[in-house]
């Protein structure tokens, strides 16, 4: 399936003039796109830009500005390309839409500009790794395939390249609050539990709203993945039913049509044309992965990928950086880095799946977080707690009770060298934060860096 050309919007003519806001990965990427396309471009970056992404500009002979927002001329834009780092209600974004000028995300833009297959996958846990996973099979199938959204090189920037004919996407409830004709042939939803609330008004309805905008514009030819075990989502369906065919992964029931567990195999039945695999034989351990390997492979069985092909790829897959990595074993302690964990739900998988004593490093921007759902795992699994984060009060407070040894630390190496302390051989040392890592770290990748490098100096 393919979006026909009629049904694309920013053209040249009636678009000339297209600013940008935000000077990052996906910023300049749809920069190059926009140039080639024949747009007037102008990127304006609040804050400071690197200096790979300014060079890339001036070699295209793109205007650009960093450390302000020019409003005089920003207000002149046919059409806006925000950042999806800039908040819907930041007073600019407002301002704009105030004027009658149109404000979209880089993956709207992008896909206007391209007729390949598109499978967008969103959730608030798993989908960068169902992402990594699908693009991982659809490549050893053969295809031409390209990753990217909040993955990867800029999905702009591959289109302008031309360098796919199938895209795997992974995409933020932000870069879908900013889409309005954007459909993806195949959609798929990891799950969705509170996330990001801030952002969202402290409102969880406009946070699943938000998610299922990636059903928005689907059609009775395209299909929707989504886990049926969840019941934000299945309540979400009830209400509000979309056109798509739902094509449901489940490890509690059995489904007609989709993917289940029965007899220890992931079965998936799409139109009869099954598909079966021992769970057994997975990569990638516990069940949330379980429930990954169900959501690419559904989408592999419906672009008739090889069953073989399917079954290696799943054998074979290494994971993705940042989760539930193990990085060392050190005196039979295995080091676990789970830095991509930034929400409860996340922390809850990587908990379930430890089968050793833990002494678990936990902490950072709390984003609103309810932690009481961790208490049967960390009563049942966690023999010491090392709270890494300016503020650990709410940690303390909500483990104290079922966990004897709490301690404190400000900077990754001592939070790695007092688990190193505390921990005993057969021991697990897990780093799965259950927060943003904004007050100690530039980000959850430069945290789960400095954890693997701590641990590989002990």
């Amino acid at each position: 399936m393919t979006m026909s050309s009629a049904n694309k919007t920013f053209k040249k003519d009636t678009c000339t003039f297209l600013v940008i806001l935000g000077g990052g990965e996906s910023g300049v990427g749809t920069a190059i796109l926009a140039k080639q396309k024949g747009y007037k471009v102008f990127v304006s970056d609040l804050g400071k830009m690197a200096d790979k992404n300014k060079e890339v500009l001036e070699e295209n002979n793109i205007d650009w500005e960093e450390q302000q927002h020019s409003e005089e001329k920003i207000f002149q834009a046919d059409l806006v390309m925000k950042s999806p780092g800039i908040p819907e209600d930041a007073p600019l974004v407002n301002k704009l839409r105030g004027k009658g000028i149109k404000v979209i995300s880089e993956i709207e833009f992008a896909s206007e500009f391209t007729n390949a297959q598109i499978i967008g996958i969103t959730g608030s846990n798993g989908k960068t790794t169902t992402t990594s996973l699908t693009n991982f099979i659809l490549k050893n199938a053969g295809l031409k395939v390209g990753m990217a959204g909040n993955i990867g090189q800029s999905f702009a920037k591959q289109v302008a390249d031309n360098v796919a004919d199938t895209f795997v996407l992974e995409l933020s409830s932000f870069q879908l609050d900013g889409i309005e004709n954007f459909r993806p042939h195949i959609a798929v939803m990891t799950n969705i539990t509170p996330d990001h609330l801030d952002r969202y008004n402290h409102r969880l309805e406009e946070y699943i709203a938000s998610k299922f905008r990636i059903t928005k514009n689907q059609t009775e030819e395209d299909f929707f993945i989504y886990d049926a075990d969840n019941e934000i989502i299945e309540k979400w369906l009830n209400e509000f039913p979309i056109k798509s065919r739902k094509l449901p992964f489940s490890l509690q029931k059995e489904v007609e049509n989709g993917a289940c567990i029965k007899d220890d195999e992931i079965q998936i039945t799409i139109d009869n044309n099954k598909f079966n695999m021992p769970t057994n034989t997975l990569s990638l351990e516990g069940k949330h992965n379980a429930k990954n390997a169900m959501a690419a492979a559904t989408v592999a069985q419906l672009l008739r990928i090889r069953k073989e092909t399917i079954r290696e790829s799943l054998e074979n897959f290494q994971g993705v950086e940042h989760r539930l990595e193990k990085v060392l074993k050190i005196n039979n302690v295995q080091y676990i880095n789970d830095s991509k964990a930034t929400n409860v739900n996340a922390t809850y998988y990587a908990l379930e799946s430890m089968e050793a004593e833990t002494v678990w490093i936990v902490g950072g921007v709390d984003k609103g977080n309810e932690y009481s759902e961790l208490l049967s795992l960390v009563n049942e699994k966690v023999k010491a707690i090392v709270c890494l984060g300016i503020d650990n009060s709410r940690i303390q407070n909500a483990f104290s009770n079922c966990v004897d040894i709490i301690v404190e630390t400000q900077s990754m190496e001592e939070a790695v060298k007092e688990a190193y302390k505390l921990a005993e051989r057969g021991d697990a040392v897990l780093l799965s934060p259950a927060c943003a890592s904004f007050d100690l770290f530039k980000n959850y990748e430069d945290r789960g860096r400095q954890f693997k490098e701590a641990v590989r100096n002990l």
